[in-house]
């Protein structure tokens, strides 16, 4: 067994009882991360596929609780939350630098010349990078407020102007 796989063994996913979102559980090191760990294959955590369908399933638009479905793209600066990314280990770019990049990238998704999807596979600091930045369905209570308030007020199909929260600097699509 490669020293990957003895890493990935220890990773599983499980669902917080509190905010009904897939977390990551080492069971190793005893950490937890909300963000799928850097260097880490999904297909190789414990429970992936199994948690990540009931959490689908446990949430049901018709639900009658207010639930929006977005998609975004993070760029992340040395002071954020956690400045490292599956990208970068260390982010060491400064706040104004992330608002210059997050700019660049909005005017290339308003021109049409690439969509939020493209960009944020390839480009946001967010681990949902690895679904096209897509978040799911998520009600209030679940997000930083920030991203939330912004997510809650777009129109579907709209785009946010950036939107800080601390974890970084976000676009949001509205996709549900």
């Amino acid at each position: 067994m490669s020293e990957s796989q003895d890493i990935n063994s220890e990773w599983e996913c499980r669902i917080s009882r509190s905010r009904k979102m897939v977390y990551y559980y080492n069971r190793a090191t005893k950490e937890s991360t909300w963000e799928l760990p850097a260097g880490v294959d999904p297909a190789t955590i414990k429970g992936y596929e199994e948690k990540v369908e009931q959490r689908a399933q446990t949430v049901d638009p018709s639900s009658g609780t207010e639930q929006v479905r977005a998609s975004h793209l993070l760029v992340k600066y040395e002071g954020s939350r956690r400045p490292s990314s599956w990208k970068e280990p260390t982010i060491k770019r400064t706040k104004e630098e992330a608002l210059e990049l997050i700019k660049s990238y909005q005017s290339r998704i308003k021109s049409g010349e690439i969509t939020l999807d493209e960009l944020a596979s390839t480009e946001s600091d967010c681990s949902s990078a690895k679904r096209n930045g897509d978040l799911g369905f998520f009600s209030r209570g679940q997000m930083q407020p920030a991203f939330e308030e912004a997510a809650f007020n777009l129109k579907v199909g709209e785009l946010s102007e950036p939107v800080w929260s601390d974890s970084g600097v976000h676009l949001i699509l509205r996709t549900s």
